[in-house]
Formats: structure tokens, sequence, C-alpha cells
């Protein structure tokens, strides 16, 4: 983007395209009020008052609408922030942002709004991508939690190692820059607050792999030979009719993918039945089906409970040796002897599928999310790893008693790198990089 663009006016739809009750249109920067004088019919604004009246051009009205009026600094990016709520549906919302893109605004960038508002100091970087992570989030549970680091969650953590060595980093500054007057920090004062720094990242960074199943989910196939049920079983889960559903074997000839909701995102993942055949299309879905198994990180092994396992079954549970699986017994609702630890079910009339729910939760689901403080990002674990070998570094020269300007050089590194992460110090690449995975319009 050019320097001058940082700052001028932006306008952007805010709410999907498409029919609806309601289209918002937000404008932001400088120009948003003298944009908006031109184009509406009541523009005496005041704070924490919407106006109503037409969007018109000349003497043609365009639609009626309610106009929200945010005075900068009290907005969400910090500016002169103007929302126009009109009818929904594509054409009055695209009429209306094109009127004013035509009276002085341009048209914002993926995330611009609240790249704007980071930059003008209105959240810092990990506010900022709880933002991204609410609008994408593909479950309930994640949004929750993601709405703790919009609150500023993870910012106040960071405050505070940031604050434990910035103190550390001050008194060996002083000591350094005025000998005479204050004397440097004994190394036992030293190991013991890097320690305890350490202890607090490392509290952190102990659920980066729930945060990390949160955000890329778990993968669940259904496995079995063709005709026990399988796409019927996938159909249940979903509670839709995703999956072709015959009684003619070898149906499924490709993958089929769904997301379903279990508090983390879990892609479920129906599959050819395995069986020796030679007919091309069918080989090639079977083929598929074996590197979704090895993929996986659970498999649904399905057979038909209404009849004893046969050789087919057993070859497929052969597969599955080393990995994780719940064993599934459909046609439940036919004469079946139930035993073992198997999970029995009828896909057609739904008898058992909330039990498969619960075990399969229990299965992928290890972290209980109202446990979760917060959520943490890839990019920010290694911000905070990046911190912690610093102060381990720091830690092993106090031990060796290390002359301490040399020590306050890693003190120092492990401050950048927290300033990193909240984007205090952040690089325009890492930035646009963030910003690009945002909607138009937020």
């Amino acid at each position: 983007m050019n320097i001058l663009d940082e700052f001028d006016t932006i306008a952007a739809i805010s709410t999907p395209v498409g029919t609806g009750g309601v289209g918002v249109i937000r404008i932001s920067g400088t120009k948003a009020f003298e944009i908006i004088g031109k184009i509406f019919t009541d523009s005496d604004f005041s704070p924490r008052k919407f106006n109503h009246g037409w969007i018109v051009e000349g003497n043609r009205n365009i639609d009626e609408v309610i106009v929200l009026p945010f005075f900068a600094p009290n907005s969400y990016t910090g500016e002169d922030v103007i929302e126009i709520q009109c009818h929904g549906g594509i054409n009055v919302v695209r009429n209306i942002l094109n009127l004013v893109l035509k009276n002085g605004a341009r048209m914002a960038e993926r995330g611009e709004f609240t790249k704007r508002a980071f930059l003008n100091k209105k959240m810092d970087l990990s506010q900022a991508e709880a933002v991204a992570d609410i609008i994408h989030s593909k479950t309930s549970e994640f949004a929750k939690v993601s709405v703790k680091n919009l609150s500023g969650v993870l910012k106040s953590k960071i405050d505070e190692i940031r604050t434990d060595i910035f103190e550390v980093l001050s008194r060996i500054t002083a000591g350094i820059d005025f000998p005479e007057d204050v004397k440097e920090p004994e190394y036992e004062y030293l190991i013991e607050k890097f320690e305890n720094i350490i202890a607090f990242i490392d509290k952190i960074l102990a659920g980066a792999d729930s945060s990390n199943i949160f955000r890329q989910g778990v993968s669940v196939a259904i496995a079995g030979k063709p005709n026990v049920g399988k796409s019927s079983l996938f159909n249940a889960l979903l509670s839709l009719d995703r999956a072709i559903v015959t009684d003619v074997a070898g149906t499924t000839r490709d993958v089929l993918r769904e997301t379903l909701d279990l508090g983390i995102p879990v892609t479920l993942i129906d599959t050819a039945g395995i069986r020796d055949s030679d007919e091309k299309v069918e080989k090639i879905g079977i083929d598929y089906s074996k590197q979704s198994l090895n993929e996986a990180d659970l498999v649904l092994f399905v057979y038909d409970a209404s009849k004893s396992m046969e050789e087919e079954d057993y070859q497929i549970l052969s597969l599955l040796d080393g990995k994780n699986y719940i064993k599934v017994g459909n046609k439940s609702d036919l004469n079946v002897n139930k035993n073992g630890d198997d999970i029995y079910i009828s896909a057609l009339t739904g008898e058992g599928i909330d039990e498969l729910r619960k075990v399969l939760t229990k299965k992928v689901c290890t972290i209980e999310p109202e446990n979760l403080e917060f959520l943490t990002n890839t990019r920010q674990q290694e911000c905070l790893r990046k911190a912690k070998n610093s102060i381990e570094q720091a830690l092993l020269a106090s031990n060796v008693h290390e002359l301490q300007d040399l020590i306050s050089i890693d003190v120092k590194s492990a401050l950048l790198a927290l300033d990193e992460l909240t984007g205090e110090l952040i690089t325009d690449e890492v930035l646009e990089s963030i910003f690009d995975h945002f909607c138009i319009g937020k």
C-alpha cells in the first residue's frame, strides 16, 4: 500500500453480500462526515445518537436508512466512522457503496478497518488477531475463547511478563550507567527473576497444543467394507443428507469431507468401502480411503452388526493397528448380539447416534474450553519461545556471574520478542500477512 493511502478515507460493505434484512456500509477517515453530508438527508450528527433519513443522489432517493455516527477517537478504528444501515440486498448495498466511493472514499483493503484500529492504538496485535479468529471460528467454543483474547486477557499476561523483564533491565542499566549512585543487582536476584519469568512463559506455552487443536481441529475418518452404512452414519452425525446412500455396494467412490462441531472443529471424512476391486474408478477411491485412514487422527471402523465379522472386516481392522479408532456396529435395529466395548448404532433409525457422539466427543475433545483463559497462534507462540530462549541465556550467564552489561543484551532481546507479539515492533511484511486473512469490511 502507498504510504499516502495509509490514512485516507476508506469504505466497504461490512455485512455478507446477498439477500438479507439489513446491509451495513462502513466509512472511516477524515472525510467520513463530509461524504455522508453529500448523500444523506439528515446530517445533523451528535455523539451517541443515530439519524434516520434517505440516501440520495441528486434528486433521486436511493434507500431509506439509519446512519450511526462515531466521532474520533471513540470509534472502532479511532477515526471518524460512519455506519449506514440500509435494506439488505446486493444491488441496494452496492449502489450506496458506489455512491460513497464516488464522493471521496476509496475501497478498503482486507482487514483495513481493524488494521487502523491497531495502528491507532485501539487494540494490540493479539486483540486484532482475535477479531480474525472470531470471524473465522468454525465452532461456537472457539468463538467464545477468542472473545477472551479480544477482551485483552492474553495482552494482560504479556504485559505482566514485559513488566517483570523491564524491571530487571532497568536495574541492570541503572547499575551500569550510574555505578557511583546505584549498585548492580545481586545475581541471586537476577536468577530468581529469570526463573520466575521462564515459569510464567512456560505456563502460557503449556496451552499451545490446546490452542492449535482448537484452530486446526482433528480429522475423523469413517472406514469399513462396502454397504455397512458408512455414508448413512456420515449423514446421521452431520444431521444432513450429504452423502449418497443406496443399497448398491460401492456407491461412494470419492472421499467426502464436512466439518462437525464437537466443541472443536472435526473434519468428518466419508471414505469409499475398502475391498478388492478391478473397477478403475472404485479402485482409485479405495486408494484414497487407505490414505485417509493413515492421515486421520481417529477412525470410526464400521461393520454390519447384524452379521458376524467377516474376513474383509478383519483385513480392514488390521490396517488400523497402532491407530486411534472406535469400533462401531451398525444396523442395531436388526437382530444383533451385542458384546465387548463396541458402540452399537442404527444409522437408519438414529438409535445409538447420541451415545456415539458422546464417545467421539470424549475421544477428540481432551480440552475443557471453559478452562482455557486464552488462545495463542503459531506466530505468538514463536515470539514467546524467542523471549524464553533469551531469558534462558540470561539465566545461564547469571549463574556464572557474567558481566551484567552482556546479560542485558539477552534481556533486551526478550523484550523485543514480546514487542513483536503485541505489535509494538513489527515488520510491514508480517503486518500485511496478518491482515490479509481478514475479510473486506472488517
